[in-house]
């Protein structure tokens, strides 16, 4: 508990950059982050929060087929489903948690959960690394 504020800075400032990075390459569709002045909730936001958070998804041109070989083209990134630890972590919802098996097609549009989504759990690595890494899987897209 000594460290959680220091943690949470480093989250939230990784986090931030990892989103405007994301925001602004030409394989993603949209990014969820609320401290992105594009968010819808941005305002609301920022008069709740110091600083917003670990969590960022986003979703990535070309449906449930690329959202894999994003999520599995990482090597900083750890492949696998929960939050808010040290590490980075990467996951797909639609081959992971909320495969068709478990959820409907109705079910999934309702929960703005989509083929391309892909979710982060921002750690404390070098934001760089971080960004450097998801460019790599990005642009692997094109092989």
């Amino acid at each position: 508990m000594k460290t959680l504020s220091l943690r949470m800075e480093k989250h939230s400032s990784n986090a931030m950059a990892i989103a405007t990075f994301l925001e602004n390459h030409p394989k993603v569709l949209t990014v969820n982050y609320s401290g992105l002045p594009s968010h819808p909730h941005h305002e609301m936001a920022k008069k709740q929060m110091r600083n917003f958070g670990g969590m960022v998804s986003f979703e990535v041109k070309g449906g449930k087929d690329a959202g894999k070989k994003v999520v599995e083209g990482t090597n900083v990134f750890t492949l696998a489903v929960s939050l808010g630890g040290v590490e980075s972590l990467i996951e797909h919802p639609a081959t992971m948690t909320h495969t068709d098996a478990f959820l409907s097609r109705e079910d999934k549009k309702a929960s703005r959960i989509t083929d391309g989504l892909i979710r982060l759990s921002v750690g404390l690595e070098d934001a760089e690394e971080l960004k450097a890494d998801l460019a790599a899987a990005l642009d692997n897209l094109d092989n």
